[in-house]
């Protein structure tokens, strides 16, 4: 079992940043992608990046050049840097870590971004 806590959502005017972490516990050692989703009002929940725990990135092609996917050296806590934020980035958030048998769902972080 994985258990995933979340911060570092809030309200951000166009063109700010916000930084988003999501801290693992549990059998951390069986992670083997850690990433984050979103889903708006009324639309899918969508991949915005990934990392794999060899540091493999992949990003959601309206995310391209403004966030960056990281994690820390002891692989339990995964960052979403998030610059140039636009309107259409307003979402909920959730982290999710994948292991070879299951993935596991953060409860979700608001970012609004509005003037």
């Amino acid at each position: 079992q994985v258990q995933l806590v979340e911060s570092g959502g809030g309200l951000v005017q166009p063109g700010g940043s916000l930084r988003l972490a999501c801290v693992a516990s549990g059998s951390i050692s069986s992670i083997s992608v850690m990433g984050w989703y979103r889903q708006a009002p009324g639309k899918q929940r969508e991949l915005v990046a990934s990392i794999t725990i060899g540091g493999r990135t992949n990003y959601a092609d309206s995310v391209k050049g403004r966030f960056t996917i990281s994690r820390d050296n002891a692989g339990n806590t995964e960052f979403l840097q998030m610059n140039s934020l636009k309107p259409e980035d307003t979402a909920v958030y959730y982290c999710y870590v994948a292991t070879l048998s299951r993935a596991y769902w953060g409860q979700g972080t608001q970012v609004t971004v509005s003037s």
